[in-house]
């Protein structure tokens, strides 16, 4: 089986196979064509793949013939002429809101298999795009809290007087802000966190953090569908809020990492409790494309309210490309790896498999129209 590598779109600086696993994907007895130029942005150069047992060449080229096609976001339908009937496309994309381009890629006989909609099964944790892209982002977050705010993290002790630790609050404890806390820590700074999930005050507690959790409320119990966060009562979230009220105005740094799947960001910082924070104090919201969790973030931009820098983060993973690239193409190698049939030498996704059905995103006849 041949598998394809494409070249992504402006703005994107990762890519989905590095030459680790293209000599991986070789060794199950595939062979692997690379789109040129594909991992420029990444560090990668094309003589890097050849180097690995790959063949690089234009689109065209790459795809002819192709039964899988590797992705970061799913490419224009159109430009995927010349794969086989039936080939397995592989990548972050976005069926939510690009339910159109999921319709043209099954009429095209193209099977879309969206990464982002992974369960999160203890079998499927080495292929979890989200999650592996998460993690960077959370360890991103703090680092370009520390570049905007004004201050040293650490405490130090000097001939000229002592520099005070700085405080960091991190709001949503997934996968992101988990990251988030222990670099946080690793810098140095005085750190706490919170979330609606009880279960997850032991993981703030075995990162050296301090728990800030609402007592005599009932929050969540465990995971929410997925490991994610559900929606809390009003009477939770209205003692939350004063919890955090309290907190936040002695805080430095916050990191803001709260999503609920197919819903707008939690609120989790209103405008008043931005004011009450101390002036030369940064915000970094990682929800910022869903809505944010701050009153005010404007997704991609910097804004300043009260004094307060907010950062509205943006597919931080892209901004640490050869990292990225890495994790997301060992997810992908993963993946395939699991459910390849070395006897017909190709990928045997079963229709009744946990991980197929998850991934394999239906079509409505309102996109195919």
């Amino acid at each position: 089986m041949k598998i394809a590598v494409l070249r992504e779109a402006d703005g994107e600086t990762r890519v989905a196979a590095i030459p680790e696993t293209v000599k991986k994907f070789i060794g199950l007895g595939a062979q692997v064509a690379v789109e040129s130029g594909a991992g420029e942005k990444a560090g990668i150069s094309d003589s890097d793949y050849k180097d690995a047992g790959a063949s690089v060449a234009g689109r065209a080229a790459a795809l002819k013939d192709a039964g899988i096609i590797l992705c970061i976001a799913g490419p224009d339908p159109a430009t995927l002429k010349g794969a086989a009937k039936g080939a397995m496309l592989a990548g972050a994309l976005d069926p939510a809101h690009r339910a159109g381009d999921i319709a043209a890629y099954a009429k095209a006989g193209i099977e879309p298999l969206a990464m982002e909609k992974m369960p999160r099964i203890t079998r499927a944790q080495s292929m979890d795009i989200l999650s592996s892209q998460s993690n960077l982002a959370g360890y991103k977050a703090v680092v370009d809290a520390a570049a905007v705010y004004g201050r040293a993290l650490p405490m130090m002790m000097t001939a000229a007087g002592t520099v005070s630790a700085a405080k960091v609050f991190v709001m949503g404890v997934g996968v992101a802000g988990l990251q988030a806390i222990a670099t946080a820590r690793r810098l140095g700074a005085q750190v706490s966190a919170t979330d609606v999930r009880s279960a997850t005050k032991e993981q703030i507690l075995s990162l050296g953090a301090k728990p800030i959790f609402v007592e005599g409320v009932a929050g969540i119990e465990g995971e929410g569908q997925g490991g994610y966060a559900s929606e809390t009562s009003p009477e939770y979230q209205k003692a939350q809020a004063e919890l955090v009220s309290g907190h936040i105005a002695k805080q430095d740094i916050v990191i803001t990492t709260a999503l609920i799947p197919g819903r707008p960001a939690p609120r989790l910082i209103s405008d008043a409790q931005l004011a009450s924070m101390r002036p030369g104090s940064v915000i970094v919201d990682l929800a910022a494309e869903a809505g944010g969790n701050v009153e005010g973030t404007s997704p991609g931009k910097t804004v300043v309210r009260h004094g307060v820098t907010i950062v509205g983060a943006v597919q931080l993973a892209r901004t640490l490309p050869a990292d990225s690239s890495a994790l997301f193409a060992r997810n992908l190698y993963n993946f395939l790896s699991a459910f390849w049939d070395k006897e017909a030498g190709k990928v045997d996704l079963p229709a009744d498999d946990e991980i197929g059905k998850a991934l394999r995103v239906a079509v409505t006849e309102d996109a195919v129209g």
